[in-house]
């Protein structure tokens, strides 16, 4: 993907193969001097023992800038807990495990519900915006990045050109997006982004027409991706999207609070592979088919908040006219697979595009039928005014949880 191409949206860096790892990581030490970094990796139980998290953590024990790695922790019982502190013990930064499931994370959530101010569902949203509401309590941190847990691909360089521009004291950038080829096992993935985000974007402006928005949106290489770094005075007033659209909501605040200039993208893999998530055609609740249908929701919303007005008509429209872009679409990437010794199921992903073509239309609906839906969780400012004690809770019962439950050894299965 080397190129010096800029779209005159957004700001692109560019891996060009000249300058050595080492270098941009000495960078950053020297940087985080002064702009201390810290980590966020939102995990399930379950990727412990995946073929992923193991090599990420040998991984991240040489990133020397780091001043703290924050792991929210979710679908765990107390003995997993206490071996998946055993797991994350390797790190030799300093580290904190938030038990997102514990008898007091449980009753901290539930203070919040009685304040009409909780999550509206568990998640990784919930688990992102926990763990932000932990580091800013720590108020120690200028600078701030999050990536999964699932990346088989994992390279320690990915994380240094991540956080590169937001770092870098003679740099604006305020957010920073990697992007990256997403290729696996010779086959081009990529499915929601590729027949899903990019074709509705170019429909939604045919359909409602030129919009600034729409433009930032289009200028993402790879507007999914999970890796972003941001600088962390913006953290209290984030909102976090509580469902699949955290990418897109994440984004959409940016343009909200920084404008296009304080934000950029950076090239920060060659090619890259997690976990793939199921379709799930017979099941509109989990995998692909929910997240397809999510994120519709994000864009709508964000584009309604801009001025946009939706109706069922403009809705069916935009499903015919994402359907025949989609289609257009897959035509170009079935060829530049096959060109680069790569395959894609043709049959699949035209299946897909079925798929997500009806959950515009439902999502639409949706977002029609259910003008108050607050689908955000409300973020740490609005908390902070509810209660000023709120923060400072998670810490302590972080803290308390750790002293309470010591580690077990984890034996992988």
């Amino acid at each position: 993907m080397t190129d010096f191409h800029q779209n005159g949206n957004i700001a692109q860096f560019h891996n060009l193969r000249i300058r050595p790892a080492e270098e941009i990581e000495y960078d950053l030490e020297v940087f985080s001097q002064k702009r201390k970094i810290t980590l966020i990796l939102p995990s399930l139980y379950s990727e412990l023992d995946g073929p992923a998290l193991r090599n990420i953590l040998r991984e991240l024990s040489g990133a020397r800038y780091l001043h703290r790695i924050v792991i929210g922790l979710d679908r765990a019982d107390e003995t997993q807990y206490r071996k998946a502190r055993d797991f994350f013990s390797v790190l030799p930064q300093e580290h904190v495990v938030i038990w997102n499931d514990s008898p007091r994370m449980k009753a901290f959530d539930a203070k919040l519900a009685e304040l009409g101010l909780g999550p509206q569902e568990p998640g990784k949203g919930k688990n992102v915006w926990t763990s932000i509401g932990y580091l800013i309590s720590c108020a120690d941190s200028s600078v701030m990045a999050i990536h999964d847990c699932d990346i088989l691909t994992y390279q320690r360089e990915m994380l240094a050109r991540l956080l590169y521009p937001v770092t870098h004291p003679g740099f604006s950038y305020q957010l920073s997006k990697g992007f990256y080829a997403r290729i696996g096992d010779n086959k081009l993935n990529g499915r929601v982004s590729r027949l899903l985000v990019s074709p509705l974007l170019i429909a939604l402006k045919k359909v409602v027409g030129d919009q600034d928005y729409l433009d930032y949106l289009r200028s993402f290489r790879y507007p999914l991706s999970g890796e972003f770094a941001l600088r962390t005075a913006m953290l209290p007033d984030l909102r976090i999207p509580s469902d699949w659209g955290l990418e897109i909501g994440v984004l959409s605040e940016a343009w909200r609070s920084l404008g296009r200039h304080a934000v950029c993208q950076v090239e920060i893999a060659d090619a890259y592979d997690h976990k793939h998530q199921e379709v799930s055609p017979e099941d509109a609740a989990t995998g692909l088919n929910r997240m397809s249908t999510d994120i519709c929701k994000a864009i709508f919303r964000k584009m309604a908040a801009e001025g946009t007005v939706f109706t069922a008509n403009v809705f069916r429209t935009l499903k015919a006219t994402y359907y025949r872009r989609a289609l257009d679409l897959l035509e170009v990437y079935d060829n530049d697979a096959r060109m680069n010794g790569l395959t894609i199921d043709r049959h699949a992903e035209e299946k897909a595009i079925e798929l997500f073509s009806e959950n515009i239309m439902r999502a639409g609906l949706t977002f029609l039928e259910n003008p108050h839906e607050t689908p955000f969780i409300p973020n740490w400012n609005r908390l902070n005014a509810a209660d000023t004690t709120l923060l400072a809770q998670i810490r302590e019962n972080v803290a308390a949880d750790a002293a309470e439950y010591s580690p077990l050894p984890f034996d992988a299965e």
